[in-house]
């Protein structure tokens, strides 16, 4: 209850500009924290093993950036958040309508580490059009999307979501059985999260955060029925510790159901 309270308040817009640009979107150096998450993206799906039909994104929240190197491998994409106003954020864009946040030098950096020349007009295209659906979800719930995904989906991602939502490491551990049920046997799960964090701030909220170490994340991984294929941590370096939250690390973890 006090977490749903907590995100009524969310502020999608104060959200981006806290994370999303200068000085953590900076793209000048592979030292920066937003750089490291598109390569680690960039470098799991150039290996050409994670494709298929259907990819979800659980808890997409008002971003695309994680959907950038995906949208390569996949007919469809679907994005899920609990919030309406995350979920408005994202048809906006998809609908390529003015006013919404700029990511194009998202979009122009991983054009550059994917090394394929392509324009980056052509990602953002692409992936417009194969965000299809932008559903809503709950991970605490046994069925996240409130009946099966069907077919269920060939891949899952997650960014910042699960740790975001969960009051305890145990509840972070269920959310993530949870949302395994969205996958197909043998299917592919990347997650991103946050290590050592306790709160974020999004406009007028002030959201609480699980704090999670890696053992926290492999336990969890291991406990939902996932085989860890690659563990990778990102040490957040003092210039990037702002205000408006307190996370210590960032985590990448590509593993299989």
């Amino acid at each position: 209850a006090a977490l749903r309270e907590g995100y009524e308040r969310f502020d999608p817009r104060a959200y981006l500009q806290n994370n999303y640009l200068p000085p953590r979107a900076d793209f000048s150096s592979e030292e920066f924290v937003v750089p490291w998450k598109l390569r680690c993206l960039a470098e799991t799906f150039a290996s050409g093993e994670i494709h298929g039909r259907t990819l979800i994104d659980v808890g997409s929240g008002p971003t695309i950036y994680q959907l950038l190197s995906a949208c390569d491998h996949f007919e469809e994409i679907v994005a899920t958040d609990y919030l309406a106003v995350n979920r408005e954020e994202l048809g906006r864009w998809a609908r390529g309508e003015p006013g919404t946040f700029d990511w194009s030098p998202f979009i122009r950096h991983v054009c550059k580490i994917e090394g394929r020349g392509e324009p980056w007009q052509e990602k953002e295209r692409r992936l417009r059009a194969r965000l299809r659906r932008i559903l809503p979800i709950d991970v605490h719930r046994a069925e996240p999307l409130g009946a099966p995904l069907s077919p269920p989906a060939d891949a899952l991602l997650s960014a910042f979501c699960l740790e975001a939502v969960s009051p305890d490491r145990a509840a972070f551990a269920r959310a993530l059985s949870h949302v395994g049920t969205l996958l197909r046997p043998g299917g592919h799960a990347l997650f991103l999260g946050a290590l050592g964090e306790s709160f974020y701030l999004a406009g007028p909220a002030r959201l609480p955060v699980v704090p999670l170490a890696e053992g926290d994340v492999r336990g969890a991984l291991s406990g939902a029925g996932f085989t860890l294929r690659e563990f990778r941590a990102y040490s957040m370096p003092p210039a990037l510790r702002t205000a408006v939250d307190d996370v210590q690390g960032v985590f990448f973890a590509h593993a299989q159901k």
